[in-house]
């Protein structure tokens, strides 16, 4: 399994770091990308995808801290060998409205920075589908990437499935009233979801309320197979294949 969205690099796991890193390669999990989401958190992903040869790092400027952050200290991150991705980027109108052309400018400066450089943008959206794909329409078939942890509707799945995207599915996914999302996984095509964790956040059942980690990417693949009723192998390899494809890791094909 490969999970496609931790972050690794915030407090949370400053104290067992390499247990969680090890409880990871126990539970098949071939491959980790770290996401960064600002200059701090960045830089610390790219130190621990440094130390660990299966983990990988993306690099950008989340929506939530446009206010005290640039985009330009990106361009030079974008030069290590383990960086495969921009992001986690994008626009969220949950917690603030205030600064909407503030994120939209950043959002624009990072989707322009993926046209330049071929990497693949990683997508945060909150309260904000609509106003991000308008955003990334007129690039369309010039950038691709991920709608991580998507929350949107299976329409809106279809628009961004359109574009190139692939749709990132967290634990919600495995929570009691995600029927939404459910039926999402059940009307799009396996070769069009990325199985993620979001690490710390977003437990799985059953550890929903807990620290979540990339081992327990397992439970959203398992649960994935059971919305659509194939083998829990089926998922791992159709997943891992568009992980790999996207943020071209893992050797051969």
């Amino acid at each position: 399994m490969i999970d496609t969205h931790a972050h690794l690099n915030v407090e949370e796991f400053n104290n067992d770091l390499d247990a969680t890193i090890a409880r990871a390669k126990e539970h098949q999990i071939n491959h980790i990308i770290v996401i960064g989401m600002d200059k701090k958190s960045n830089q610390r992903a790219l130190e621990i995808a440094e130390k660990y040869e299966f983990v990988y790092a993306s690099v950008g400027v989340h929506p939530g801290y446009v206010d005290h952050e640039d985009t330009e200290h990106i361009i030079n991150l974008l030069k290590h060998p383990k960086v495969v991705a921009i992001g986690e980027c994008g626009l969220d109108f949950y917690w603030t409205k205030e600064n909407i052309d503030q994120q939209k400018e950043f959002f624009l400066k990072q989707i322009e920075l993926a046209v330049e450089t071929k990497y693949p943008l990683i997508i945060h959206t909150r309260n904000s589908f609509a106003e991000a794909y308008e955003m990334i329409k007129p690039f369309k078939g010039k950038v691709n990437g991920v709608f991580h942890c998507f929350s949107s509707t299976i329409e809106d799945a279809k628009k961004a499935i359109d574009l190139g995207f692939y749709i990132g599915i967290d634990g919600p996914v495995t929570y009691k009233k995600a029927f939404d999302t459910v039926e999402l996984v059940k009307n799009i095509d396996l070769k069009h979801i990325l199985i993620e964790t979001d690490s710390p956040y977003l437990a799985p059942v059953p550890f929903r309320g807990k620290r979540n980690e990339p081992s327990y990417v397992r439970f959203v693949a398992e649960k994935i197979a059971e919305i659509k009723n194939i083998s829990l192998d089926e998922v791992i390899h159709q997943t891992s294949l568009n992980a790999k494809m996207l943020f071209n890791i893992g050797g051969n094909l």
